[in-house]
């Protein structure tokens, strides 16, 4: 049996990992890369293998790190079933369509942008379209390929293959998969963390201890360090809204992941207002996708946990906002930007690389009033890094902007396990693992957790190269 890395190995996204053994080919995940120039390149020659061979697709969840390249993996050919939870299916269908969207937007913009650079150099004639990675229409057929499944039942998407999706507590509908494959009358589990959520979180249950497995995949995104607690982090959000907006008038803009982050968000908000430590706010959820997930988050109030009932209720927790408007139309996204002050505007994406964020930052960023709350991992290369690693001037929509606004990282809201998280949840484990492959990590970040694994529990463990292939005997 063979296990090969095809991303999220030594960085955090592309994440993808194909099992082959005597005939038999699936992926776990199909994650799209994100951040940076070369994304796109590893977007476009993300499939060493015919997407035609592929018997079936495992998805821990819906974020597109995760499962943003399955509609040009069916475009390509792949026929077979994508398995996910039921909250996952909801998700896709609409974070699917909608990064086909921005494909689609940002394909038009490319064309238009070397017709003119051709336009300058006199050489327009015979120059090709840039396509989009995929289309709408592909994320549509994809879709038609999702098998919604439960937590905790055993599935067989092969006569050789059990599957079970246990609840990993990072975003609605998030899995670690317990897999277990027949090879040679020999069964061997593989265990994929997914990602983990950090335990004692706002709106989800906390991630399924998972007591065995012969080979194990862990994610490593935060295996370098803790994140503040919920009260450090409460406290800091209570001091952005009141230094923002009651002292200095101005604007709150949030970057947040429109799957769990800006649920979070909302939670936080009411929670800190019912208790008095904020006033009630005028509160922007500017992101289609963000209310469309908001939505199908209160679906699935049973996978909320207890808290998440008693203060959100039926109503979502609207009584505790002086305003909280679902913004949809583009001139009424556009029509915050002409807001002085007073304002909390959440909006996609979570680290600042396409959506409306960028225009409410563009607005926001030069004023000194005005505070971002940076609320989630901003990878390598991305626009939000670049804020977190304290650029004073920025390129954003072609043009140059001074940064003068305020910088909050609340860090203590990540939908990530720490360090201290990932090594409870291990510990779970009542005997080592023949092999440990730390994945979703940067290198050092990878590297580093690997050999802690090493020295914590004795355990074999490293962090794999991208393309590398295991032999899992």
């Amino acid at each position: 049996m063979r296990l090969g890395f095809l991303g999220a190995a030594r960085e955090v996204t592309g994440s993808s990992y194909l099992v082959e053994t005597d005939g038999l080919r699936f992926l776990v995940d199909c994650g799209m890369f994100q951040g940076g120039r070369e994304a796109r390149a590893k977007n476009d020659r993300a499939f060493d293998f015919d997407p035609a061979s592929i018997d079936f697709v495992l998805l821990t969840h819906a974020h597109i790190d995760h499962s943003g390249l399955l509609p040009r993996l069916v475009a390509l050919g792949f026929k077979g079933t994508i398995h996910a939870t039921r909250a996952t299916c909801d998700l896709l269908a609409v974070m699917l369509p909608d990064s086909a969207h921005i494909q689609e937007k940002e394909a038009e913009f490319d064309t238009l942008r070397r017709f003119h650079a051709s336009l300058r150099r006199d050489r327009a004639r015979g120059r090709p379209d840039a396509a989009p990675l995929y289309t709408v229409a592909q994320a549509q057929a994809s879709l038609k390929r999702l098998n919604p499944v439960d937590y905790d039942l055993e599935i067989a998407p092969h006569p050789r293959v059990r599957c079970t999706f246990r609840d990993a507590g990072h975003i609605l509908g998030s899995a670690i998969l317990e897999v277990q494959v027949e090879e040679g009358g020999a069964r061997r589990k593989i265990v994929f963390s997914g990602d983990l959520g950090q335990p004692g979180r706002p709106l989800l249950r906390d991630p399924t201890p998972i007591l065995d497995a012969d080979y194990l995949l862990v994610e490593s995104t935060y295996g370098d360090r803790n994140h503040k607690s919920l009260d450090a982090t409460q406290d800091e959000l209570v001091e952005a809204v009141t230094e923002t907006i009651e002292r200095r008038g101005g604007n709150v803009v949030v970057p947040a992941f429109a799957v769990g982050r800006t649920q979070d968000m909302l939670y936080l908000l009411a929670d800190l207002t019912r208790q008095g430590r904020i006033p009630k706010l005028n509160v922007f959820v500017d992101s289609p996708m963000a209310t469309a997930a908001t939505e199908i988050t209160f679906r699935h109030m049973a996978l909320l946990d207890d808290e998440t009932h008693a203060l959100m209720g039926k109503g979502g927790g609207a009584q505790y906002f002086r305003k909280l408007q679902f913004v949809e139309d583009v001139e009424e996204s556009k029509a915050l930007d002409r807001i002085a002050g007073g304002a909390v505007i959440i909006s996609a994406s979570g680290m600042c690389e396409a959506g409306r964020i960028k225009f409410h930052l563009r607005a926001n960023l030069p004023r000194r009033e005005s505070s971002v709350l940076i609320t989630g991992f901003q990878a390598a290369g991305t626009f939000g890094r670049k804020l977190v690693d304290g650029m004073k001037r920025v390129r954003l929509l072609g043009e140059d902007i001074n940064v003068r606004a305020r910088l909050y990282t609340l860090g203590g809201l990540s939908a990530h396990a720490d360090r201290d998280a990932l090594l409870d949840w291990l510990g779970h484990f009542r005997q080592a693992p023949r092999k440990v492959f730390v994945i979703h990590g940067e290198a050092g970040v990878a590297e580093g957790f690997a050999a802690a694994l090493h020295a914590r529990f004795g355990w074999d463990a490293m962090a794999p190269q991208a393309g590398q292939r295991a032999v899992l005997d």
